[in-house]
């Protein structure tokens, strides 16, 4: 059957493999699942051979003949498309593209999708239009600075410097592979401008503290409100938070396991529910535990509340963004237990979820200080009960090493 648009789509259905041939060798291989593959046979000295030419649909008909009719010249200047293919893809291999894109797959396969796309988007953006043709093992110091200095000049110090970072993790990938045998991207040290860092805003003083809970509890938005309770009484990552899913609380056991495809860590995170937390859950469940989230958006059910509902919260409450932030219920909980309550620190870097290690340099596992830790949370749910009464506790003994 000669090959035209129609043949295609009636090859579709085939019961069987089914090959639609045209002119020149072009055939199209249809397998029992449904698969279709175009292919070009040729003859190269003397023997016969098979080229794959793309899947349909993705590769039309039209696109097809023409990579057909591309094959075919390489043929007649007495060449062979297939070594052709090969050493296209050896040379990109060793492009700073090639081995960005294969780092980036290998390094960031289980990061979550969104740090994932973060760091592609910043390559595709800054460096691949510049850099990506370059021999990865060509690159000199001052071509990556110019590319860099691109990036700078939009003031976005803060993204240049994250693009560095990005291409010294690609250059000291194509060492470790063998495709480079030197990193320029140290010698860069110092050439960009200093990154201006500023803290998020967070509420440390105890009295303070105190009264934006007591204005916590005025809020007149019940889900927001339960959030910010929450937010308080556990001082996980915002982002955490707004997509905790009923399913991950054991309200029977007290604890609350963060699952690792939504922590920044990429590993389970336990929080132990201490008696104030389990009166917020017991509050908000009639409203949204019929529902997998706590606190689902309230035009898109499927979807969390937003980014910035928090942190509007708070504006709402008076405290403008130089004064207190979502995350910032984080430092705020870092400090007062370490200089009102006297935790240890290492107790509470893990229940942060930071990357607490060892002596020997092992990260902690989600079962380690367990109890320390539910110690720990219930201890801080009677501080807060505390503070919003309007009473500062003394200073505590430091728990003991």
């Amino acid at each position: 059957m000669p090959l035209t648009d129609t043949a295609v789509k009636a090859a579709k259905a085939a019961p069987k493999p089914y090959k639609l041939s045209d002119q020149d060798g072009l055939a199209l291989l249809v397998t029992p699942k449904g698969r279709k593959w175009w292919r070009l046979r040729y003859r190269f000295e003397g023997r016969e051979k098979m080229l794959s030419l793309g899947v349909y649909p993705e590769v039309p008909l039209k696109e097809a003949r023409a990579r057909r009719d591309a094959a075919r010249k390489i043929v007649a200047a007495g060449g062979d498309p297939s070594r052709v293919r090969q050493e296209e893809r050896d040379a990109r291999a060793t492009t700073f593209e090639g081995v960005a894109r294969e780092w980036h797959t290998t390094r960031y396969a289980a990061k979550a999708p969104k740090t994932n796309a973060k760091v592609l988007a910043h390559l595709e953006r800054h460096l691949f239009p510049w850099l990506g043709a370059r021999p990865v093992a060509a690159i000199e110091a001052p071509e990556l600075l110019a590319a860099l200095r691109r990036v700078e000049s939009t003031g976005a110090i803060e993204t240049a410097h994250r693009v560095m970072q990005a291409a010294n993790m690609v250059l000291r990938y194509a060492i470790a592979t063998g495709r480079a045998t030197r990193n320029p991207a140290p010698d860069l040290r110092g050439a960009l401008t200093p990154v201006d860092t500023t803290h998020r805003a967070a509420i440390v003083e105890p009295r303070a503290f105190g009264a934006l809970l007591r204005a916590i509890d005025g809020y007149d938005g019940f889900v927001v409100r339960c959030a910010l309770k929450l937010l308080a009484l556990t001082f996980v990552r915002p982002g955490d938070l707004r997509g905790a899913r009923w399913e991950e609380f054991d309200l029977t056991g007290g604890r609350w396991t963060v699952s690792a495809a939504r922590t920044k860590t990429r590993r389970d995170h336990v929080v132990p529910l201490c008696p104030q937390v389990l009166a917020v859950l017991d509050e908000l469940r009639p409203l949204t535990g019929t529902g997998e989230l706590l606190f689902p958006g309230s035009r898109t059910p499927s979807r969390p509340i937003s980014d910035n509902t928090l942190n509007a919260a708070l504006r709402r409450l008076g405290y403008a963004k130089s004064q207190m932030s979502a995350h910032g219920f984080r430092a705020a909980a870092r400090t007062l237990l370490d200089e009102r309550l006297r935790q240890r620190v290492d107790w509470i870097e893990a229940q942060l979820d930071h990357d607490v290690r060892d002596v020997h340099g092992r990260a902690y596992n989600r079962t380690q200080f367990s109890d320390e830790r539910a110690t720990m949370m219930a201890r801080w749910g009677d501080y807060l009960d505390t503070l919003r009464a309007g009473n500062v506790v003394p200073l505590s003994r430091k728990v003991a090493k």
